[in-house]
């Protein structure tokens, strides 16, 4: 098996404003290419890059539109949500497509993931067995139901903070939302997710103690999107059937997510009782 490190680091209806190509705009969302052969290419998504144009809005920047615009006619097998980071996969040709939607479909691919979620989860390793349906309640959205497909994601803790969590979530079945969702059913969503928990950003003034903002100023936050990324894929090369693996490092915001929560918030065993985080700031 060949490893393949990245080496660098209420509904409204909008109407489009313009003809500008999608790639056009947004260059900071412009992914990044990790593999490409006849068969397939290989990519970091950035995060806040759509994976399929908008039903509502095709002049948003998505990277269907940007691979058609470089290569032409192209296959999306997989896809990641908007706001997560990392390795996405394309085919150039219909007979890559077919080989490798069957090797998901058979769960020959390994789809690992970084999340970081919020609370201490204590146990090691688990497997969250929860079956997943669409939410009756929240058109979009995914909740647990006995009713639902089955859903599978293997868990393993990378390394534990204060206030929260970094995971390794491997998807044995591929649901939509399914890691968003199976940490929220566990009690330990992640650390920013606006559809499957309370925070919509993360502030460096909730762990630094005596945090000041300037005079006039306004604490931006120090990451704003949801706390997953997808760090590694494996597969069988469809045409060689060689097995390929990439990982992707962090990009920035995720990094210096971590990095504040190694400086601010370590982990420290205690027995000391407490009714809030805010005893320990």
């Amino acid at each position: 098996m060949k490893s393949y490190p990245l080496q660098q680091l209420h509904k409204q209806v909008r109407k489009p404003h313009s003809a500008q190509s999608a790639s056009a705009k947004h260059t900071s969302l412009k992914p990044e290419i990790l593999f490409e052969d006849e068969h397939i290419v290989v990519l970091s998504k950035p995060a806040g890059l759509l994976s399929l144009p908008d039903r509502f809005d095709t002049t948003l920047p998505n990277l269907r539109t940007m691979m058609v615009e470089k290569y032409g006619e192209i296959f999306i097998v997989h896809r990641i949500d908007r706001d997560t980071s990392g390795i996405m996969m394309v085919c150039k040709t219909a007979e890559a497509h077919k080989i490798l939607s069957e090797q998901f479909e058979t769960r020959e691919v390994r789809k690992i993931y970084h999340a970081v979620v919020q609370g201490r989860v204590e146990q090691e390793e688990m497997a969250i067995d929860i079956p997943l349906q669409a939410d009756p309640q929240r058109p979009g959205l995914m909740s647990p139901s006995v009713r639902g497909k089955e859903s599978l994601t293997q868990v393993r803790v990378l390394k534990r903070f204060r206030l929260a969590t970094l995971l390794e979530c491997e998807l044995i079945t591929g649901r939509q939302h399914q890691i968003r969702v199976h940490c929220a059913a566990i009690g330990h969503p992640l650390l920013i997710d606006a559809d499957y928990s309370e925070n919509t950003e993360f502030m460096l003034s909730s762990v630094k103690r005596k945090y000041n903002v300037g005079k006039h100023q306004e604490e931006k936050p120090l990451m704003s999107r949801t706390t997953l990324h997808a760090s590694r894929l494996e597969f069988r090369h469809p045409a060689t059937h060689e097995t390929m693996s990439f990982e992707n490092p962090y990009p920035k915001d995720f990094k210096a997510l971590l990095q504040t929560l190694e400086k601010y918030s370590p982990y420290r065993t205690t027995t000391l009782q407490t009714t809030s985080w805010e005893e320990f700031l």
